[in-house]
């Protein structure tokens, strides 16, 4: 695909509502996206998050945890890695629910490999978003950036099992920065 398949929204068009002096000082320049989601996005959104090689109780407890708030309506959040991040958007996929993934890589690329269908299930029929064109060479720290417009597009984030290095870590920092709950 080509950019110009990719539209590009400011976060407060994208979020319907202006942002805060915090929120304003940390948002990416622009998101690009795909997905049938309505724009501004429904409420509430709340990131699932954790280990990519996350423990099996860590996985049934995301799982939990994402049925429960599908069952309220709430909108799954998760940044499409290994492990915790996918079994919240495949639980909202299966059971009925939305989700949104944020990658960190531009929208024509997919990481890990193997989420290659589940980024293509979640374009057509619920949201992938990113802050970094088609052609931007992808780094380490754009994960990290990535976990910081994660929180700022969700009301709260839920860490499900992390490691002391973990990215999920700088999420909820970036949530607690910023003003929003973190469980």
């Amino acid at each position: 695909m080509v950019e110009a398949e990719y539209p590009s929204i400011q976060l407060e068009k994208l979020l319907g509502r202006p942002l805060n002096k915090i929120e304003s000082k940390f948002k990416p320049k622009t998101i690009f996206y795909r997905g049938s989601m309505e724009i501004p996005l429904p409420c509430p959104r709340v990131s699932i998050i954790g280990s990519r090689s996350a423990s099996k109780k860590g996985l049934l407890e995301a799982r939990e945890i994402a049925m429960s708030l599908i069952e309220n309506e709430v909108v799954i959040v998760s940044g499409l890695a290994k492990g915790i991040d996918t079994i919240g958007h495949k639980t909202a996929i299966e059971n009925g629910g939305r989700t949104i993934a944020v990658i960190g890589t531009p929208l024509n690329k997919t990481y890990p490999k193997e989420n290659l269908e589940l980024q293509e299930e979640i374009m057509k029929n619920h949201l992938v978003i990113s802050q970094y064109p088609v052609g931007h060479p992808t780094t380490p720290k754009d994960f990290v950036l990535r976990n910081r417009t994660m929180a700022l597009i969700s009301n709260a984030t839920v860490i499900v099992e992390a490691g002391e290095s973990s990215g999920s870590l700088h999420q909820g920092w970036e949530t607690l920065r910023i003003g929003r709950p973190l469980f």
